[in-house]
């Protein structure tokens, strides 16, 4: 299955990272110099939830991101679900 949250549709990005060597002219040496830049990944921080939805009467299955379920703590497990049109 994809890395994608139900809610917020955060998925995995790419970027990079920046490989230096040498000391810093402030610390005395002759500067910092980029040796390699490296394609990363940044994966959301998804986890899979059984939430109990109270206006439904049932539990709802979803791999949502931490960020979506402070979200869901917030604004309330219905109204933040019918925003997002998992549910009518």
């Amino acid at each position: 299955m994809a890395r994608i949250c139900d809610i917020r549709g955060t998925r995995v990005r790419s970027g990079g990272k920046i490989h230096r060597s040498g000391l810093a002219k402030k610390k005395g040496g002759i500067g910092r110099h980029v040796t390699k830049v490296v394609k990363r990944t940044v994966s959301p921080n998804l986890q899979s939830k059984r939430i109990w939805v109270e206006e439904l009467g049932q539990h709802v299955k979803l791999k949502i991101s931490c960020r979506a379920l402070k979200t869901m703590n917030k604004n309330g497990a219905f109204a933040t679900l019918k925003k997002a049109g998992l549910i009518g």
